[in-house]
Order: structure tokens, then C-alpha cells, then sequence
């Protein structure tokens, strides 16, 4: 009986030991982490639900337009549908350029991504990407219904809740570039 009992006050010791001075860690996120950073965005971007789309003008000038969003994709690639006859084409087919920005629904953090803009017409596609709710914008048939597809270049994004903050200087938030090729 005695050998077990020093046995297990030498394991009881040594567990002590080692959980006092740190030799069991504490595995934490880093929140900067490309993977932490994915989970927020996708978290923010599903919460939103509505997000803005912004284009450029054929003067340059930015222009914002609250867009029903499709969830995005794996590699975040982000679908719309919109009328073909819509300002927002022209702006595209002239400069390809587009932000999403994604607003979380407590306003607490945010998503901004940057991308190139692209319209399809691919009627594979345009049945793929269909809500019912949008039966209303397009009574003739979906007629003048076009897709448009955002691959993305760089996403930031910043929520407090999630821990993840800006540069403490310039508040830069953390950046995360795509593979464009």
C-alpha cells in the first residue's frame, strides 16, 4: 500500500509542479491568424445579410448601393444578382473594380472586401443563383436579370468581439490578400 501511495503523491507532486510554473500551455488563437480571420468575416458577412456594393463612376466617383448578397463562397468569392440596364453594369463593363462593405448587425465590427467585378449571363448560372424574393424586381421572366460575381483580391476586417483590432497607431485592421491567379 505504501509504494502506491508514494506513487501517487509523486504523480500528484509533479502534476502540481508542472501546471504552477507553465509547462501545460494554454493553446490561444492568434486573432490575426488568416483562419481566425475567415471565420469573422464569414460570422460578420452572414450576419449582415444586406451589404453595399461600391463601383466607380465614369468620373471616378465611388457609388454605394445596399445588394442582396448570396452567402459567400468557400474562397469567398461573393454573388449578386442585379437588371441588366442597372448604372451598376455600366460602371463595372467600364472599371471592374468593386468593395463589398459588410456592416455586423451590432455594429461592432466590420468587412470590407476588395475585388474585381465580373457579369455573367450564363443561364446555368443565373438558375443557380436565384431567390424567389426577387420574383418582383423581375416580372418579365427574369428577362433582364444578370449576375454579378466579385472574386476577391484583399479583405479586411475588424470586430472588437472577436478580438480583433486595429494597428494601435494608424487603426489599420488586419489585411488578407487571395491568391488572384
Amino acid at each position: 500500500m505504501k509504494p502506491l501511495l508514494k506513487t501517487l503523491n509523486l504523480l500528484l507532486c509533479v502534476f502540481l509542479f508542472t501546471s504552477q510554473f507553465g509547462f501545460s500551455q494554454e493553446i490561444k488563437t492568434d486573432p490575426n491568424a488568416p483562419s481566425h480571420l475567415k471565420k469573422a468575416a464569414r460570422e460578420i458577412m452572414t450576419a449582415a445579410g444586406i451589404c453595399a456594393l461600391i463601383s466607380l463612376d465614369d468620373e471616378g466617383r465611388a457609388r454605394a448601393r445596399a445588394m442582396d448578397a448570396f452567402l459567400p463562397e468557400e474562397d469567398f468569392v461573393v454573388w449578386f444578382g442585379t437588371n441588366a440596364n442597372s448604372r451598376k453594369v455600366a460602371q463595372i463593363k467600364n472599371d471592374p473594380r468593386v468593395t463589398l462593405y459588410y456592416l455586423d448587425e451590432d455594429a461592432s465590427g466590420y468587412v470590407m472586401l476588395y475585388g474585381h467585378a465580373e457579369l455573367i449571363d450564363n443561364p446555368a448560372d443565373k438558375k443557380k443563383y436565384w431567390k424567389k424574393a426577387w420574383e418582383a424586381f423581375y416580372p418579365e421572366n427574369r428577362d433582364n436579370y444578370l449576375l454579378i460575381k466579385v472574386s476577391p483580391t484583399w479583405m479586411e476586417v475588424s470586430s472588437a468581439p472577436r478580438g480583433i483590432h486595429g494597428d494601435t497607431f494608424t487603426w489599420q485592421p488586419p489585411i488578407l490578400e487571395f491568391d488572384t491567379k
